[in-house]
């Protein structure tokens, strides 16, 4: 007689009624229940997903943007380059064994590459290589100070004219246009020209006045697309604060094309300090930068071209990769141009 669970008793040879099983391997309710093993019998079944199914699903949008750069060749070259720039003007006696201004002989004043100094001798004597490995510290870390305040006056400003709007985002934006109207190169040589006795710092205050705007408009621009969308007006209803919508919600979904303007930005003000700085407007001796060598290599080219070759590949490639790394984030950030 086959064993019942309890309910109504039965008779023998009757099969089991509704509520009774018999003695075996209980049902399988996962294809009942269309879900994972122990799921409810009669439930809705799951829907497949596609994003699930290629192992996408749950990622953030700079998750993707990083799975997309690091197949790419150009990133990784660019990023090489300027991991190379950064530690020489961070450490550059990792990188040159002398100061810039050490064991400087006229004798061997613009003399080029050789067994002694591979990159030849400056118009002092001194070793051009040490002055070159020094140099890159005032043109990166200017380049760099000023994207990064530049960045943050765009962040707030652009943040709150966008948020607010009214009179508020009115005055931020025409002030903004005032200052978008003023050439970069020529503003910074008509205020460094009228305040003699400028040093690094001088430049990097300089440089960020005149240049925040465009990250200004952009961030402006996002924040207004940004702060109409559902998941905005959902958490306004829950009863958050402005201060917690605009730092929680509408800033990490929109600051990804402002970051991508700020990277393109180091390459721009580092090339235009350079420009500063071969002008004569800019840093001036002892400073020690690639532009200032510049300068001074004008003068010698056609007999000494090592002077303005050598700093101008390093400016070159500086700025290029930055550019350049500002370009594939971009695509990356952006699935359409992927």
């Amino acid at each position: 007689m086959p064993e019942l669970l309890p309910g109504k008793p039965g008779k023998p040879g009757e099969a089991p009624k509704p509520g009774r099983t018999a003695t075996g391997p209980p049902p399988d309710l996962t294809a009942a229940s269309g879900g994972a093993p122990g799921g409810v019998a009669g439930a809705a079944p799951d829907v497949p997903d596609p994003a699930g199914e290629t192992g996408t699903a749950g990622r953030s949008l700079w998750r993707d943007a990083w799975l997309e750069l690091r197949g790419r060749v150009v990133f990784w070259m660019s990023a090489v380059i300027l991991v190379v720039a950064g530690a020489m003007a961070a450490v550059p006696d990792l990188f040159a064994a002398m100061g810039p201004n050490e064991n400087c002989n006229l004798r061997m004043s613009k003399k080029g590459p050789g067994a002694g100094a591979v990159f030849g001798y400056d118009l002092q004597g001194c070793d051009y290589w040490s002055q070159i490995v020094h140099g890159a510290r005032a043109s990166i870390l200017i380049g760099v100070a000023v994207t990064v305040f530049a960045l943050l006056i765009a962040v707030v400003l652009g943040l709150v004219g966008g948020y607010y709007g009214g009179v508020l985002d009115a005055l931020i934006a025409r002030i903004t246009d005032v200052f978008f109207g003023i050439p970069f190169v020529l503003g910074a040589t008509v205020v460094l020209v009228a305040f003699p006795g400028r040093g690094m710092w001088a430049m990097t205050l300089v440089l960020v006045v005149l240049g925040w705007t465009t990250m200004t408009r952009l961030m402006r621009g996002q924040v207004i697309a940004v702060k109409d969308m559902d998941f905005v007006a959902a958490a306004r209803m829950l009863g958050a604060g402005d201060r917690r919508i605009m730092f929680r919600h509408i800033l990490p979904n929109a600051i990804a094309p402002v970051f991508v303007v700020a990277m393109l930005n180091v390459g721009n003000v580092i090339a235009g300090e350079a420009t500063l700085d071969y002008l004569g407007v800019g840093l001036q001796y002892p400073d020690v930068s690639w532009g200032l060598q510049l300068n001074v290599a004008q003068t010698f080219f056609a007999e000494y071209p090592h002077l303005l070759v050598f700093p101008a590949l390093f400016l070159t490639a500086t700025v290029l990769s930055f550019l350049m790394l500002g370009d594939v984030v971009r695509d990356a950030l952006d699935p359409k141009l992927r």
